[in-house]
C-alpha cells in the first residue's frame, strides 16, 4: 500500500501550471514524458476532481506511468513536488555535502537521488550560517588524505542508488575498463627457431637438399589461440539499470584495441533472445546502445531465462561457441518458468563453454541465499559466481579470467544449498 502526503488544497491551486512543472521533474528524471501526456494529465485531473489525494495520485501515476520500474522515480517526486516535508528534508540532505558524525547516514532508496536532482534541478541549496558563539574560536584541522575521491566513491556505489549525473560519470569510468584474456595453448602446433619439439620431418626434408648431411634441427611449438567472450545479459525490469551499465561495458571490451579476444558476441534477453553483437560494433556507444535497444523489443520486460537459453543452446551455441569461449551471464535468476527446463540447458551451456561465469546483482546483499528455484537450479552448473552490481564488481571480472580456480562465491552458496 503506497502511503501518500497529505495533501492541503489551496483556494487558487493553479493545477494546469503545477502538473506542467511536475511532469518537467519527472522528465529530467528519466521518464519519457513529453506535451500529450502532460495535456492528457490535466484533463484526467480536471475529470476526477482534486477532492482526495489518493485519486490524485493514482490519476496522475495513470497518465505518466508507463512501465514497473517508474514507479519509484514517480513516487519519490510526488512526494517531493507535492510538499511532504519529512520528504524535502531527505531530499536536502542526498544533495548537501556532510560530515559524518555520530548520526548515521541513511542510504537513499532507488530512484531518490535523481527525484531529488530533478526537483532541484541542480541549483546549489544554500547551507544554514554556523551558529554564533561568544567563546575563541578554535581551528580545526581535517586530514582529507583518505577520504575517497569521487571515482572511488562511484567504484562502489550500487548502480540502481546512482543519481543521473553519477551514472554519466560512472558510464565514463566503465568506458576506460578493460577486460585482459589469457591466450590459450591450441594442439596444433608451428615451426619455431627456439621451439620444444624438434620437428623431425623438416629435418629431414632440409638434409635431403644437402645430400642427406643433417647440419640443424628444425623445431616446432604449439599454437597460441585467442578465445571469444559470449555475454549473455538479462534486460527484464529487475535488471534494467545493471543492464545497461553491462552493456556499455560489453561494448568497451568489443572496441578494444588490442584487447585479445577473437570475438566479442552480445545477446540479451527477457521474453525472447536477441543477437544484438553487430550494433556494439558501433564505435559510438549511444548510437550502439540505442540501435541495440530498438532490436530488443522485450527490453524491462518479463523473464524467461530456461526458454532463452534453449533458444541459445539450439541457434547460436555452434556459431559462436568455438575457440574455446568464454560465457559472462548476467542476469538475478529470477526466473518465471520450469526450473527443470532451467537446470537442462545451463548443464548444456556450462558443458560448451570453457567457462561459465554467472554476474548476479543480487549478491550486493549480505543475506544473500539461494533460496529461488531458478538460482538454484542454475548454481551447479557455473564455474564461478560473482557480483554485478557495480564497476568494483566489473573489474573484479579480470580476476575471474586471469585464475582458472577461481569460483567467485559459490562454495559459500553451494553450502547455502546442501544446507537447506
Amino acid at each position: 500500500m503506497v502511503t501518500l502526503p497529505e495533501l492541503e488544497l489551496p483556494d487558487n491551486p493553479k493545477l494546469a501550471h503545477n502538473i506542467t512543472w511536475f511532469a518537467r521533474a519527472l522528465r529530467k528524471a528519466g521518464l519519457p514524458i513529453g506535451p500529450g501526456r502532460v495535456m492528457d494529465a490535466i484533463r484526467a485531473v480536471q475529470a476526477a476532481g482534486f477532492t482526495d489525494r489518493r485519486d490524485f495520485y493514482y490519476t496522475l501515476q495513470a497518465c505518466f506511468v508507463s512501465k514497473p520500474d517508474q514507479r519509484a522515480v514517480f513516487d519519490q517526486i510526488f512526494r517531493l513536488y507535492w510538499r511532504d516535508p519529512r520528504y524535502m528534508e531527505q531530499m536536502m540532505s542526498w544533495l548537501i555535502p556532510a560530515v559524518r558524525g555520530t548520526q548515521e547516514e541513511r542510504i537513499a532508496k532507488p530512484a531518490e537521488k535523481r527525484a531529488a536532482e530533478a526537483i532541484l534541478d541542480g541549483a546549489n541549496a544554500d547551507l544554514p550560517p554556523p551558529p554564533e558563539s561568544d567563546e575563541t574560536e578554535t581551528l580545526i584541522e581535517v586530514d582529507a588524505s583518505r577520504t575517497m575521491s569521487d571515482e572511488e566513491r562511484l567504484r562502489t556505489l550500487d548502480f540502481e542508488q546512482m543519481s543521473t549525473a553519477e551514472m554519466a560519470a560512472a558510464k565514463r569510468l566503465i568506458a576506460r575498463l578493460t577486460l585482459p584474456v589469457q591466450p590459450l595453448k591450441s594442439r596444433r602446433t608451428i615451426a619455431a627457431i627456439n621451439g620444444a619439439r624438434p620437428d623431425w620431418s623438416q629435418t629431414m626434408r632440409t638434409a635431403m637438399r644437402k645430400g642427406g648431411e643433417v647440419t640443424d634441427f628444425a623445431r616446432r611449438e604449439r599454437r597460441t589461440r585467442w578465445p571469444s567472450l559470449v555475454a549473455i545479459c538479462d534486460i527484464s525490469g529487475s535488471m534494467s539499470h545493471y543492464s545497461r551499465a553491462v552493456l556499455h561495458f560489453l561494448h568497451a571490451v568489443s572496441n578494444e584495441k588490442g584487447a585479445g579476444w577473437a570475438q566479442v558476441h552480445a545477446f540479451t534477453f527477457g521474453t525472447r533472445l536477441t543477437n544484438i553483437t553487430r550494433h556494439l560494433r558501433q564505435r559510438d556507444v549511444d548510437a550502439a546502445l540505442a540501435a541495440a535497444g530498438a532490436e530488443a523489443q522485450d527490453w524491462e520486460g518479463g523473464t524467461r531465462i530456461g526458454a532463452c537459453l534453449a533458444d541459445f543452446n539450439r541457434d547460436w551455441s555452434r556459431r559462436v561457441m568455438g575457440q574455446g569461449a568464454i560465457v559472462l551471464l548476467i542476469t538475478d535468476g529470477l526466473d518465471r518458468g520450469d526450473p527443470k527446463v532451467l537446470d537442462a540447458q545451463m548443464r548444456r551451456l556450462s558443458l560448451t563453454a570453457r567457462k561459465l561465469i554467472w554476474l548476479n546483482p543480487l549478491l550486493r546483499f549480505d543475506g544473500f541465499a539461494p533460496k529461488a528455484a531458478g538460482i538454484a537450479a542454475m548454481m551447479p552448473h557455473v564455474d564461478s559466481f560473482r557480483a554485478g552490481h557495480d564497476i568494483a564488481s566489473l573489474e573484479g571480472l579480470a580476476v575471474a579470467l586471469s585464475r582458472p580456480d577461481d569460483i567467485g562465491e559459490k562454495a559459500r552458496m553451494m553450502g547455502a544449498l546442501s544446507g537447506s
